[in-house]
């Protein structure tokens, strides 16, 4: 859908675009007490200015093709030019057929640290360190255009997740949290090592029929599409045999648990009681939102 929209919009002239993000930053700093200092407007601005006007892939996207997220950072503690705080990233993509956008990543990362100095050029490296602030939104990036990639065609996501992994491994070099083994299991260095991990093959099929063959055909079969869901999430009770409770697959229903309970509390009839099951093994710190399905 996306290259012959492409290739409609070549048809007509319209060449020349190549950013690849629609994001929103903010920068949150009241935890400071110096929210209105002139150096968080100007973080904010350049971040937005980076994230969105950087290009991140080979590919040229027309402005519809553009991936909606958002980045919300949290400034916890600040001193000179070093700060401390999180980061929030989310991302969605349109559903076929519909006006409805589906979360696809929603990640709260809590080894937020880097230096800043007001007005300095922020540039992207794909092979080299430049700096952790750097590293952490470029990290995120490349998850978003990998997820959303494998939201769309099988395993699409490859040479974003790749990315991803070099920018954690040239990053263990420096001494910041969050890129390391011994970082805990809730960290970036998890996040990408689980992604492309064996163990955890199942997370990116079911990215692929959970979207592509699910939610993209419903507004074609609602029943079909639902049944599709329902089987694609069935994959994980594999995944989760061999790592119950894993990180990865929190990190999933972290972004799909409002959108599972709304999907199987309406529309057609298919079998429910076999979805919760599968939900309450795979997923059961939202237990409460899988008592909800009654439909």
């Amino acid at each position: 859908m996306r290259n012959l929209l492409f290739i409609l919009l070549l048809s007509f002239g319209l060449t020349g675009f190549s950013q690849e993000l629609n994001c929103s930053v903010v920068v949150n700093a009241q935890q400071t007490g110096n929210e209105n200092l002139s150096i968080f407007k100007t973080l904010e601005k350049q971040l937005t200015e980076f994230v969105n006007n950087t290009k991140w892939t080979n590919r040229t996207f027309a402005p519809q093709e553009r991936i909606n997220c958002s980045m919300v950072i949290t400034i916890n503690d600040y001193s000179g030019e070093s700060f401390q705080g999180t980061i929030q990233v989310q991302s969605s993509r349109p559903v076929y057929g519909s006006s409805y956008s589906t979360p696809l990543y929603n990640f709260n990362d809590k080894d937020l640290a880097f230096r800043y100095l007001e007005f300095q050029n922020l540039n992207f490296s794909a092979n080299q360190f430049q700096s952790n602030l750097i590293s952490i939104l470029s990290f995120h990036v490349y998850m978003v255009l990998a997820l959303d990639a494998d939201s769309f065609s099988k395993n699409g996501g490859d040479i974003y997740y790749k990315q991803a992994q070099i920018i954690a491994n040239y990053s263990q070099q420096q001494n910041y949290k969050g890129w390391k083994l011994e970082d805990g299991l809730q960290s970036r260095f998890a996040l990408i090592d689980n992604v492309l991990s064996p163990t955890f093959k199942e997370f990116r099929d079911v990215m692929y029929s959970y979207h592509r063959e699910g939610l993209d055909v419903m507004s074609d079969n609602a029943k079909q599409g639902k049944e599709t869901i329902a089987t694609s999430l069935k994959q994980f009770e594999a995944m989760n045999s061999r790592r119950p409770n894993s990180f990865l697959l929190r990190t999933f229903f972290d972004a799909k648990a409002d959108e599972i309970e709304q999907i199987f509390s309406d529309g057609p009839n298919v079998n429910i009681a076999s979805v919760k099951e599968t939900l309450q093994k795979v997923a059961p710190t939202y237990a409460s939102k899988w008592r909800n399905i009654k439909f």
